[in-house]
């Protein structure tokens, strides 16, 4: 076996993968696997800003972890990637000098680690975008698999899964439009085992699920009447916390609310009124719905974008607020809003028996997620009570997380040949079942003909024993 290890640095946390496949065959992709998950304790590394020295220890735990899993004489040979995502891209608006520290601190580390480091880069938004697409599509099997005969073709009219991803700071849409792709400037030709793939891409900056919700507390605090004590509609009943401004007004996401007396430090108490009517008022001002005039091809922002069209998988920060509604799977639009409403109207005390996993800072959060999901995909993305059942809300494939680390790792390893020589495509179903009826035909007729000749061979020994019989002596 060879292995691959990639670090998903995201803006709420940083999660190491360990991928294996078999090393006789270096370009067959369709059996590379997870094999290992950690979760890095603390922050993403972005928050390490101030202090880049103090984010190598945190990793110590995983790292050693994953030296365990693999064979101690393939240590050199593992190749490591660090990807950094929206967190990092924001802190390097903000301050590049920082951004370069923080990376600067990760490689550092990892040099010292018996690992192939291949270095930490902050990706793009459209390139997570696209690697998300890559793996949600490579683990549900819709560009390789495997005929009778045990060789890897491509799926026969097998359509691809447009893939979203909502993480801390970003979102991302990716999938295959029905329209001309030179319509729109967002699409990226992807080649893939010797195919070519027109993907529509977008990324949304600071619409990932952490960003978006400072951005409703710097809302509401803009539009209250105090700035000690402001209430929140989409906070359960009777739930109340101190925040700093500096921890939801810090942020170049918020930015333009920032108050005019800003001061860092300052705490404000936060008051839940679980009032499901007014937390979707608010949150639907988060988006700017007018920007498009009424168009069918810009749903907000100004953003160009194609009819959603086909099967969708939404993972990540999707999958992990629709579990918490007690959702799974695919269900229709309306089965969504009255879970959505039922959730937002429970009290605090009454949310800690609800939900599966309770956490406070994910538990008071839960009922904002679900209207800013409704907004972004509903009225954002355009899925309606017709399409909104082809979207697939799930976590992982097997026991392969659905993220955009694998296919990052499969272009970087350069496991996705460019050219798709070792692959054939399989016949069409009516040359095949024409070739089956024909070949089957033929052996019945070999069959029949060989019987006959049994027989007749078989009449002819019984017609000369009767002749020797009554032949004269």
């Amino acid at each position: 076996l060879q292995y691959g290890i990639v670090l998903d640095a995201g803006s709420s946390r940083t999660t190491v993968y360990v991928y294996e496949w078999p090393a006789e065959k270096e370009n067959d992709t369709g059996v590379v696997s997870q094999t290992f998950k950690c979760n890095v304790k603390g922050p993403g590394i972005s928050s390490y800003e101030g202090n880049p020295g103090a984010l190598a220890k945190p990793f110590d735990d995983c790292l050693n972890k994953v030296k365990e899993r693999i064979p101690v004489h393939l240590h050199k040979t593992t190749s490591v990637y660090l990807g950094a995502t929206a967190g990092m891209r924001l802190l390097r608006l903000q301050n590049e000098t920082a951004a370069n520290e923080v990376l600067a601190s990760v490689q550092n580390y990892f040099r010292a680690q018996p690992f192939e480091f291949r270095g930490a880069q902050i990706i793009t938004g459209p390139e997570e975008g696209v690697y998300g697409w890559i793996t949600a599509n490579y683990l549900m099997g819709n560009f390789l698999e495997r005929n009778l005969w045990r060789t890897w073709v491509r799926p026969y009219r097998k359509e691809t899964m447009g893939a979203l991803d909502l993480g801390g700071a970003s979102t991302q849409i990716s999938f295959i439009p029905e329209d001309s792709p030179e319509n729109f400037n967002s699409t990226l030709q992807v080649k893939l085992y010797g195919y070519n793939y027109n993907v529509y891409t977008h990324s949304f900056q600071c619409y990932g699920r952490d960003e978006a919700e400072k951005r409703l507390l710097a809302l509401l605090l803009q539009k209250s009447n105090t700035s000690s004590n402001v209430d929140n509609p989409c906070y359960p009943q009777n739930y109340n916390t101190e925040l700093t401004m500096k921890y939801f007004s810090g942020s170049l996401c918020t930015q333009s609310l920032r108050p005019a007396n800003y001061y860092p430090n300052q705490l404000v108490n936060f008051r839940g009124t679980g009032d499901p009517g007014l937390c979707q008022e608010m949150v639907s001002l988060l988006f700017n719905f007018t920007a498009c005039r009424d168009r069918e091809d810009c749903p907000f922002n100004g953003i160009h974008q194609p009819k959603v069209k086909g099967n969708f998988v939404a993972f990540s920060g999707f999958y992990y607020t629709i579990n918490a509604l007690n959702l799974s799977g695919h269900f229709s639009l309306a089965d969504f809003n009255s879970s959505m409403w039922f959730f937002c109207s429970q009290s605090w005390a009454q949310l800690q028996f609800m939900l599966p996993k309770f956490e406070e800072i994910y538990a008071r959060s839960y009922c904002f997620s679900a209207n800013f999901i409704y907004y972004l995909l509903a009225r954002g993305y355009n899925f309606d009570a017709e399409t909104w059942p082809q979207i697939h809300f799930q976590k992982e494939v097997g026991n392969s997380s659905i993220a955009w680390s694998l296919g990052y790792m499969l272009s970087l390893t350069n496991m996705i040949p460019a050219e798709g020589k070792l692959i054939q495509l399989p016949l069409k179903p009516s040359l095949f079942a024409g070739l089956l009826v024909f070949l089957t035909a033929t052996a019945l007729l070999c069959l029949l003909f060989l019987v006959y000749l049994c027989i007749v061979s078989r009449n002819r020994k019984n017609i000369s024993r009767v002749e020797h019989v009554f032949i004269p002596e």
